[in-house]
């Protein structure tokens, strides 16, 4: 299994998201990182699995949330690159490297 290095920019993605979630009900932040947690555990185990969005970076959806975790394939890790909505404008993350 491939190592994985979570991008700043991802982790800010990931508490601003955490924040929101927790506003509109104490407790729904957690289980937004439950399930991006297990968005990511999904792609280490099987980071093929999920379709190209655009050049090299991936996008694998989680399943309760309308999130989108985006990463790259490098030959010995997998790069979270960003931690998305699916409504977000894809120019947000497409730059990040």
């Amino acid at each position: 299994m491939k190592s994985l290095l979570l991008r700043p920019a991802a982790a800010a993605d990931l508490e601003q998201a955490w924040l929101w979630y927790e506003k509109q009900r104490a407790g729904l932040g957690d289980e937004f990182l439950e399930e991006a947690e297990a968005a990511i555990r999904r792609v280490l185990a099987t980071p093929l699995a999920y379709a190209v969005a655009y050049k090299d970076r991936r996008r694998a959806l989680l399943r309760r949330f309308p999130y989108s975790v985006v990463y790259r394939i490098l030959e010995d890790q997998i790069v979270v690159l960003a931690v998305v909505h699916a409504k977000q404008r894809p120019r947000v993350w497409r730059r990040r490297l």
